[in-house]
């Protein structure tokens, strides 16, 4: 659970007990998570809905510590069927400028249906953990807020895109946008 989760159940009335302050991910919640103590909670069990592909950090770590979780598949994520070959040569090929992963779920589908994004590509993920999966299909991950939400991942790539025009004009280059370079780069190659 994290800031946008919490502020959606504050909307439907319930406060929140526990919000990471760190990492705000299974691993963040966990680290925050105090121990089963049989004296002061008279209550050992968690419930615990999440999607069908969570990984089983949570299950896992609120049982080492003594808690009895309720494990309950609360919705199934499915994969898209995948975009039309122009759209798929264009992600691979570099049209985009940038591409935001918003989970784990969401590299993996995309990687599945459509290929890897092209290296110019600017790859921003919402979290630490969507972060590392990205990794592991090899992706360079070149943005991650400071906190896991929509808002957060915008003003994160934005203020990464300033950076890079801000060193560009430092160093007496154009400003040019990923697509952009890419392109520039082929034609410089083919004058050769």
């Amino acid at each position: 659970m994290g800031g946008v989760t919490a502020a959606a159940l504050r909307e439907w009335g319930l406060e929140p007990d526990l919000v990471p302050q760190g990492e705000q991910s299974a691993l963040g919640l966990l680290e925050e998570w105090p121990p089963y103590d049989d004296v002061l909670d008279p209550i050992n069990r968690v419930f615990l809905p999440r999607a069908d592909i969570a990984t089983e950090t949570l299950v896992a770590g609120l049982q080492e510590v003594g808690w009895e979780v309720d494990d309950v598949t609360a919705y199934r994520t499915v994969r898209a069927a995948p975009p039309p070959a122009p759209v798929r040569e264009s992600i691979k090929g570099g049209a985009f400028d940038a591409v935001c992963f918003t989970s784990s779920s969401t590299v993996r589908n995309l990687v599945g249906i459509a290929g890897k994004p092209h290296p110019s590509t600017i790859i921003a993920c919402i979290g630490p953990a969507t972060a590392r999966t990205a990794e592991e299909h090899g992706l360079r991950v070149d943005v991650v807020p400071p906190e896991p939400s929509a808002t957060m991942l915008v003003d994160a790539l934005a203020q990464h895109a300033r950076e890079v025009a801000a060193r560009a004009r430092a160093e007496g280059q154009p400003v040019l946008r990923p697509s952009q370079r890419r392109t520039a780069g082929r034609r410089t190659r083919s004058r050769r």
